[in-house]
């Protein structure tokens, strides 16, 4: 199937000029609490998101909706937090990107720490992939794909986005 790139772009266009305003009313929201995600070993997970990442592990608990399931969480900054579950007993299948799924989660990290975490990525021989040296795509232990961005909160390769 081709893509008619031209229409794409036309329609951003039209999209662009329909709805984004200037002035931009306050958002109701007060912020993201946290992102849930799956893993499949708990213990895996906080190795890698607390050790490699330097993401701290701030609390864990059993999950309210599924006995015998751990919600566990990690700081990422600025009052947010990433989550997990395990769900034991249930025969989850590998990570899948889906219509509808998760992407990529992209998290802001001051660029010296960008740049240790990338060494740490290197030490640990997890493959990533660098974009416009400020963007390390790579995957967690169960397959999600992760972005470390150098760009500060609200920038995306030099253009304000908030």
């Amino acid at each position: 199937m081709a893509i008619d790139y031209a229409a794409i772009e036309a329609a951003r266009e039209r999209i662009r000029q329909t709805h984004l305003r200037e002035r931009r009313p306050e958002s109701s929201a007060r912020g993201l609490h946290h992102f849930a995600l799956i893993c499949s070993d708990v213990e895996r997970t906080i190795e890698f998101y607390q050790g490699l990442l330097e993401f701290p592990l701030t609390e864990i608990f059993e999950n309210r909706d599924y006995k015998g399931s751990n919600h566990f969480f990690f700081d990422i900054g600025n009052g947010n937090l990433l989550a997990f579950f395990d769900l034991p007993g249930l025969d989850l299948g590998p990570y899948q990107e889906v219509l509808g799924g998760l992407h990529h989660i992209a998290i802001s990290v001051e660029r010296g720490r960008w740049e240790r975490l990338r060494d740490k990525l290197d030490e640990a021989q997890v493959p990533y992939q660098l974009e416009s040296d400020a963007s390390i795509y790579f995957r967690d232990p169960d397959g999600a794909r992760l972005e470390l961005l150098a760009d500060p909160l609200g920038e995306m390769y030099g253009s304000r986005v908030l």
